[in-house]
């Protein structure tokens, strides 16, 4: 035990020292890919434990700002692209695509993807937040997580409860159009949990409906992001695997016409597609 500890606390001042000098993720053409060139030979030897090690320092002093109230959008982005540094760096693979067709939006939008890992929550900001303001659609009890609730409430954002499906959609009716009507766009995973598999008869409309109520385009998010896995017993600590390449894609605009069934019925063909894609 106190051969890890020790380990860890070299662990966590190497990534003091590293942390200063991240620099921005930059996109060409809208993409970004890993350089095959990142990643340390002995965090790749035990990704997992090298990860966490890096993920909690990030988490505890994102935390430690917010509580003081100095966690902004720009923190909030730095701090997202720390943890993807964290994961390129025992090993993981991106593949990000699709960027430009958020990026040239006038005004807010609504982001509407599946949701497979924890490792969405953690990195989209680093994607998105530099392009546009944002917050997510999340569980009450995340505002309400140990540490994590100081970075969650700063970000502001539309909670649900996940027990009542008609105080749910108000919830999200009337906050996401109150936060869109600011310029606030909006991320929301419409399935109930998260899943590796995408399951079309648990991805409900409620993400159409807003964007309607809203008058704002949708953006589709394709996500294939077992690389962090839902862990057994913790959900938010599973296994760490680099053999998993993690790929992101955000389709083009989607305005709602109508209902919104013929919207929702495209969102998940282009995820289904391309969840197809990559398993091949």
């Amino acid at each position: 035990m106190r051969q890890a500890g020790s380990l860890f606390l070299t662990v966590a001042g190497l990534f003091r020292v590293r942390r200063r000098v991240v620099e921005e993720l930059v996109f060409e053409k809208g993409a970004y890919h890993t350089d095959s060139r990142r990643g340390w030979s002995l965090f790749r030897a035990f990704p997992s434990f090298f990860f966490y090690a890096q993920d909690i320092v990030i988490v505890f002093k994102s935390s430690r700002r917010a509580k003081r109230g100095r966690y902004d959008t720009a923190d909030w982005a730095r701090s997202s692209l720390e943890v993807m540094r964290a994961l390129e760096r025992v090993g993981v693979r991106f593949e990000i695509t699709g960027v430009d067709h958020f990026g040239s939006l006038d005004g807010p939008c609504v982001f509407i993807g599946n949701h497979m890992s924890t490792l969405e929550t953690f990195v989209l900001p680093a994607i998105i937040a530099p392009f546009r303001d944002t917050t997510f659609v999340v569980k009450r009890s995340l505002i309400d997580y140990p540490v994590f609730r100081y970075v969650m409430r700063s970000r502001d954002p539309v909670t649900v409860g996940r027990t009542n499906p008609r105080e749910d959609l108000k919830a999200v009716l009337d906050g996401g159009a109150e936060r869109l009507k600011a310029g606030r766009s909006i991320v929301i995973f419409p399935q109930t949990t998260r899943t590796p598999a995408f399951n079309p008869g648990e991805f409900n409309s409620i993400g159409v409906k807003l964007a309607k109520k809203a008058g704002v385009p949708i953006i589709p998010i394709a996500l294939r992001t077992d690389a962090w896995a839902n862990g057994k017993r913790f959900k938010d600590f599973g296994r760490i695997s680099p053999a998993r390449k993690v790929y992101v894609d955000f389709g083009e605009p989607i305005r709602v016409r109508d209902r919104g069934a013929e919207e929702h019925e495209e969102i998940m063909r282009f995820i289904q597609g391309r969840l197809e894609r990559w398993k091949e």
